[in-house]
């Protein structure tokens, strides 16, 4: 059990830790809401739709996705089209120093966070070309062991990223760090757009 312990610890970081759709915009929401609490639906809703992709990757129901091309392409359009929307929104966001209201609101972030997740096709395949896969080798206990490895790290990450931005937040008392980051964040998610449209090109060509 202990191997698969590591074994699932090291890949998760390795597939979470990269700058993506997700992370930016966890980190984002810690640095712009004006409490730590405000930034929790975004960490919630992030962490269960990772948890859920990464259940269904192990259990194989995920990998049907693999075998549908048309299915594919369906979610790249629709998570093309909430990336783009999610970096036009970050991008015009303008934090208040004074009002402290340069984050979004409660629906805003679980709408966000949830297509950033469920709708990002780059940590679907992610989640099932390789966590599915490799959760493969394992039965009963170690499975079972390697799959809350993976969650719990996926968990442990997004509570350190919002603690980083809102570490970043609070040092910035003028409002000028925070829209930096808001552009920053906004220009990343758009090259993954970029990267997402050339996929989808593969797929449809």
């Amino acid at each position: 059990m202990s191997e698969a312990i590591i074994h699932g610890f090291l890949l998760a970081i390795g597939l979470i830790l990269p700058l993506g759709a997700q992370n930016v915009f966890v980190f984002n929401q810690g640095a712009n809401q004006s409490k730590l609490i405000k930034a929790f639906p975004a960490v919630i809703t992030a962490g269960i739709c990772d948890s859920i992709l990464i259940s269904l990757a192990v259990i194989g129901v995920s990998l049907v996705l693999m075998s549908l091309p048309l299915l594919q392409i369906v979610i790249y359009i629709i998570g093309l089209i909430f990336l783009l929307y999610m970096a036009w929104t970050l991008w015009n966001a303008n934090p208040d120093p004074v009002k402290q209201e340069g984050g979004l609101s409660t629906t805003q972030q679980i709408s966000f966070a949830l297509s950033a997740s469920l709708l990002n096709p780059y940590a679907i395949m992610d989640t099932i070309g390789v966590i599915g896969t490799n959760a493969s080798t394992y039965e009963g206990n170690d499975k079972f062991a390697f799959t809350l490895t993976c969650i719990f790290v996926s968990w442990l990450w997004f509570i350190i990223l919002v603690l980083l931005g809102r570490t970043v937040g609070t040092i910035d008392k003028s409002g000028k760090l925070l829209m930096v980051i808001n552009k920053l964040s906004s220009i990343i998610i758009i090259i993954v757009s970029i990267i997402i449209i050339k996929k989808l090109c593969q797929l449809l060509f």
